[in-house]
């Protein structure tokens, strides 16, 4: 009996073309609602947000939507308020994209941002510096 082949997993630590692309429409669908001022919540409108990404599951069920208000001010009470409105975000995004089905959406802080600042302090440290210079040969007998 001939077994049959799996296909690989994705190697790609973005996911598949499909899952990016995806990600790309519920990342737009969502910023134009908040640019046109279509989510009505103060804690929403008093803040400058950004959406660096949104993640898919491979089975395109699931959208994990990472917001960063301006200068990371209240970001955990971001997430609370877009938490509270996710039914109808949810709702929105289904309407604006063309699916089978809406991916049920989940709210993260972004913290790619903490990261980089953590990357570059470590690269400015002196410790790194001193590895970075150019080592004295010894001199010949």
């Amino acid at each position: 009996m001939a077994s049959r082949k799996q296909r690989p997993r994705e190697s790609s630590p973005g996911g598949s073309q499909r899952q990016l692309r995806v990600g790309e429409l519920v990342r737009h669908a969502l910023a134009e609602m908040l640019t046109r001022g279509d989510v009505h919540d103060p804690v929403i409108e008093r803040h400058m947000i950004t959406i660096p990404e949104v993640r898919v599951s491979s089975d395109l069920r699931l959208a994990t939507i990472y917001v960063m208000p301006l200068g990371g001010r209240d970001a955990e009470t971001v997430v609370a308020a877009f938490e509270r409105h996710k039914k109808f975000l949810r709702a929105e995004i289904a309407h604006r994209i063309n699916l089978k089905f809406a991916p049920e959406i989940r709210f993260k802080i972004d913290d790619s941002f903490d990261n980089v600042a953590k990357i570059d302090a470590l690269l400015n440290s002196d410790k790194v510096k001193q590895d970075l210079q150019p080592r004295k040969e010894p001199a010949e007998k």
